[in-house]
């Protein structure tokens, strides 16, 4: 889930920047700053570009957004310095629009005439409910049905255009949610539904399905893998049957807008299968390191006699001392096939460590992401104590074995 952390100008003034560049460092995607001329000292546009400087972050990693209309829109003319001046601050301009579908519109326009020549994302946020209620979500009046809102949607996602932003919805229901994203879909089908792609964590392609509006609905609504049977002409929630559920991370459109992805995880009391004929995906038995993964999770089960792989399980020292070893074969290899042959060890006794610790190759692609998006770096130097001890390792006499599982 791309998360956006709003921080007040006083906190980043107070902390020297370092607060909003410990939320990216947790995973954050994205730091938001709020514009309001109403509160000009925690709020207006001066003391904002004087927070941007101190945090001294990326530029594509901010967000300024306006609280209202009438604050972007003097900066919207042709001639204006600010406007260009922001642009080179922050990589999203985002506004809330409270008033009516034709006034956004309108400030859509003059976002993109604006910053036509500029590389930056136009975000233009609405919610449901009048601007002056003070009530908690659950308690608001809704000023359209979801039907409606996903019209509206439709209308100003149009207006946006392809790959020039999007809009945000203010605490939507996941019904108002299903159906606005539903309505930003292109289908030439005469059925209407959308092609659908199924995809790991680690974006390995599991299965093509077909979605409607009502299925995207539901997928939000239960957090699962929900589509639409064309054969059965109703919903399909995977796993149902099965057992071989999916848990629902998150839905994404390709380039042109006509294809729907969904991020699962794949799940399965027996086997996390999305196939029906056992597999993990549609496209047959795996292969690499999917396929190393299975074996390694059916060792772990239940090992044949004789299994290195049940040695490795049952023995942590010898793990720990091939772990060692075999990581300073590959430091030491010499030539292309020396050091895949070594790489392919490592990944081998690291797999082996992560399967007998319930760690999936999904789990350490969500790590790496979350490493991705750190904006501060430690030196990585090396550690004496741990060189020391593999050093340890590396002179005991010890038995050897192949990477057979």
């Amino acid at each position: 889930v791309d998360v956006e952390m709003v921080i007040s100008v006083k906190d980043v003034m107070d902390s020297d920047g370092c607060v909003a560049c410990g939320f990216l460092d947790a995973g954050c995607a994205f730091i938001v700053l709020e514009v309001d001329e109403k509160n000009k000292d925690n709020g207006g546009l001066e003391k904002v570009l004087e927070a941007i400087e101190i945090m001294r972050l990326p530029r594509e990693r901010i967000v300024l957004h306006f609280l209202s209309m009438g604050d972007l829109e003097p900066l919207l003319q042709n001639d204006s310095k600010e406007g260009k001046e922001i642009s080179s601050k922050a990589g999203t301009i985002s506004v809330f629009c409270s008033s009516a579908p034709e006034s956004c519109k309108d400030i859509i326009i003059k976002m993109k005439n604006c910053w036509s020549d500029e590389k930056v994302r136009l975000v233009v946020q609405l919610a449901n409910y009048s601007s002056d209620e003070k009530n908690t979500s659950s308690n608001r009046e809704k000023k359209s049905t979801p039907q409606e809102l996903s019209e509206t949607v439709s209308k100003l996602s149009k207006s946006m255009g392809e790959d020039n932003g999007s809009i945000s919805l203010v605490d939507p229901t996941a019904e108002e949610l299903g159906l606005c994203y539903a309505a930003c879909i292109q289908t030439d089908r005469e059925d209407g539904l959308f092609t659908t792609v199924v995809c790991s964590r680690g974006n390995e392609a599991l299965g093509l399905v077909y979605s409607s509006k009502e299925s995207v609905v539901a997928a939000l609504q239960s957090g699962r893998g929900v589509y639409y049977s064309r054969s059965r002409s109703s919903l399909w929630r995977k796993g149902d049957t099965s057992g071989r559920h999916q848990t629902l991370h998150r839905l994404d459109l390709d380039c042109d807008g006509d294809a729907l992805r969904f991020t699962v995880t794949q799940n399965g009391a027996d086997i996390p299968a999305f196939c029906h004929l056992d597999y993990y995906t549609c496209w047959g038995a795996p292969r690499g390191l999917r396929h190393l993964e299975d074996t390694l999770r059916q060792r772990l089960e239940d090992a044949p006699a004789g299994s290195y792989t049940k040695r490795l399980f049952e023995d942590e020292t010898l793990l720990r001392d091939k772990l060692v070893e075999e990581a300073q074969e590959l430091s030491e290899a010499e030539g292309r096939g020396h050091v895949a042959e070594e790489l392919a060890d490592v990944l081998y006794f690291a797999m082996v460590r992560a399967a007998k610790a319930g760690v999936s190759l999904d789990d350490a692609v969500v790590e790496l992401d979350k490493r991705a998006r750190k904006v501060t770096r430690r030196k990585g130097d090396s550690k004496a104590f741990r060189i020391q001890a593999g050093e340890a390792i590396l002179g005991k006499s010890g038995n050897e074995g192949d990477a057979e599982s």
